[in-house]
């Protein structure tokens, strides 16, 4: 069985696969001065007694990597491989700097890339940063954009303002219209909708660039929610799973 770890800028996310089939999910938000010992209590607490024969990591925080890697060293025996751009990533990029790429955002247009055989293709991945990565009708990811994510919306204006509070996503089941006369309901629908008229305004301006209409795929802990405030312009599909479907995909692809 493979054990893939996705480390984002807040969470962990962990998948255990048998061939291309995920049988466990877990996530979660680790702390910011994270230890061998505090990834260890995580690792004891989601990942139960399963023989794991490989390990690849795809992060995003170097200075997390090590101590993730060692630590699954330790606890699980084996030697994890991080995943970088000096691998088969099975995809044509067209950039002059790859390495500069998140692997994340690699895994997810690779397993777009085998998943969906509509052309041209866009993935939306809303965590904590929000990213469009695009494959073109030839099949090149040629890019996209990244801005911030929910949540870094939502404490920017906490953190960098003297009255507004901080708030969390937890709370946006009380807005049930754009408008609004209470400040944190105020604040909750500006970042939703905001944030949902922006996606779907990118999405129509990259098919202009394009000059084709994209089957757009979800991903991401926040897609969901998203979705659900997006009105013109929906995803085609949601997979919560698109990450870490593609950093297997890649290790399966390079133990060939």
């Amino acid at each position: 069985m493979n054990l893939v770890v996705d480390i984002g800028n807040t969470k962990i996310s962990f998948g255990v696969f048998k061939d291309e089939q995920i049988s466990i999910v877990s996530g979660v938000v680790y702390p910011k001065t994270m230890t061998k010992q505090s990834f260890e209590q995580i690792l004891l607490k989601i990942l139960p007694q399963v023989n794991i024969d490989n390990c690849i990591i795809s992060s995003v925080v170097d200075e997390v990597t090590d101590i993730v890697r060692d630590t699954i060293l330790d606890y699980v025996h084996v030697n994890a491989i991080v995943l970088n751009s000096d691998m088969d990533l099975g995809i044509k990029i067209k950039s002059k700097s790859p390495q500069t790429i998140g692997t994340d955002r690699i895994a997810n247009v690779f397993a777009a890339s085998k998943l969906y055989k509509q052309r041209p293709l866009i993935v939306v991945d809303s965590g904590s940063a929000t990213t469009f990565d695009i494959i073109d009708s030839e099949g090149v990811f040629i890019g996209g954009m990244i801005l911030p994510g929910l949540m870094m919306q939502l404490k920017a204006l906490g953190a960098n303002t003297s009255k507004l509070p901080e708030l969390n996503l937890d709370m946006i089941k009380k807005v049930q219209t754009v408008i609004n006369s209470d400040t944190q309901k105020e604040i909750l629908s500006g970042v939703v909708n905001g944030h949902a008229q922006a996606i779907q305004g990118l999405i129509v301006k990259s098919e202009r660039e394009l000059k084709k209409k994209a089957y757009v795929v979800g991903t991401g802990g926040d897609a969901i929610l998203i979705d659900e405030f997006m009105k013109y312009k929906k995803f085609d599909e949601i997979n919560p799973y698109l990450t870490l479907q593609g950093i297997n995909m890649i290790y399966e692809r390079n133990a060939e």
